[in-house]
C-alpha cells in the first residue's frame, strides 16, 4: 500500500462564503496533479453558517478530503485535531481563504528534508494589505521580539507550515498537553499567540526552522479588528514570557 507523502490541514469556521468561491476545488486541482499522494483533511470548528454542509458534500465525492468535526476551541484546537490526525510523511497546515495559495507548498517541500519546519513568510510588502493591518503586523514583529524573545524569524504569523509528521507528532501534542486539551470558546478566535507558542516550543525541543517567501495577497476578512486583536496579541505574548519564565515549557 503506498504512501500518503503530504498532509494538508485546513481548519474551518464559519467559511461558507470562502467555500462557495470553489475554493476547494482548486485544491483538488492542484493536488491531483503532483506525482505524490496526499490528503486533505478539513477540520470544522463548530461552524453555525451551514458551511459544514457544503464541505459534507464535497467530501463525498472526493476521496483524498476528510472532515474531522469538533466543537469551537478556535484555530489553535482545530489546527492540533488535524495535524495530529495527518497521515502523511509532510504535514502542512493553511487557511481556508487560499491568502497563500496551496501551490507555494512547493516552494517549501524541497527544504522539509534538511529542516524539520519550514514556514511560509510574506516578507515587508503584502499584496493589498491595508495601514492597519501593516501597523500591527510591524508591532507584533516588534512586541514578540521584545517580550517573548524569539529572534530570527521575521512572519510568525502566516498561516501556512510545513512539518515533518515525526516533528509535528511530538510537536502538538505536547502544545495540547499544555494547555490541558482547548477549552470551548465564543465568537471567532484566531490567536495570535498561537503560532508564537509553537515555534518557540520548537526551538525549545531543538527543531530546526526554515523561513521562505511566499506569495500572499490580502483577503478581506469580518473578523479582524486592530484594536480587539492588538490587544489579545499582547495578552498573548505576555503569557506567553510569564510561563517561559516560570519554566513551563521546559518539562512538557
Amino acid at each position: 500500500m503506498s504512501k500518503i507523502y503530504l498532509s494538508v490541514i485546513i481548519p474551518s469556521y464559519n467559511e461558507k462564503i470562502n467555500l462557495r468561491k470553489g475554493i476547494l476545488d482548486k485544491i483538488e486541482n492542484f493536488l491531483s496533479r503532483q506525482k505524490y499522494l496526499s490528503e486533505v483533511i478539513i477540520v470544522d470548528d463548530g461552524s453555525t453558517d451551514g458551511s459544514i454542509d457544503l464541505v459534507e458534500e464535497f467530501v463525498k465525492d472526493n476521496p483524498r478530503f476528510s472532515l474531522i468535526k469538533t466543537s469551537h476551541f478556535g484555530k489553535a484546537g482545530a489546527v492540533t485535531s488535524g495535524m495530529l490526525k495527518a497521515k502523511g510523511e509532510f504535514a502542512l497546515f493553511m487557511d481556508m481563504d487560499q491568502a497563500t495559495p496551496v501551490e507555494e507548498v512547493t516552494k517549501l517541500l524541497p527544504l522539509i528534508k534538511e529542516y524539520d519546519i519550514v514556514i511560509g513568510s510574506r516578507g515587508s510588502k503584502r499584496q493589498g494589505d491595508p495601514w492597519t493591518r501593516l501597523l500591527m503586523a510591524r508591532g507584533m514583529i516588534l512586541l514578540r521580539t521584545l517580550i517573548v524573545g524569539l529572534h530570527g524569524i521575521s512572519d510568525t504569523q502566516c498561516g501556512f507550515k510545513l512539518f515533518k509528521k515525526s516533528v509535528s507528532n511530538k510537536l502538538f501534542s505536547k502544545l495540547e498537553k499544555f494547555h490541558n486539551g482547548y477549552k470551548i470558546i465564543s465568537g471567532s478566535s484566531v490567536k495570535a499567540g498561537f503560532d508564537v507558542e509553537l515555534l518557540l516550543l520548537a526551538r525549545k525541543m531543538g527543531y530546526s526552522i526554515k523561513e521562505v517567501p511566499v506569495e500572499w495577497m490580502y483577503v478581506e476578512s469580518r473578523r479582524v479588528s486592530p484594536v480587539k486583536d492588538s490587544v489579545e496579541a499582547l495578552e498573548d505574548l505576555v503569557k506567553i514570557k510569564v510561563n517561559d519564565l516560570k519554566g513551563k515549557y521546559k518539562n512538557l
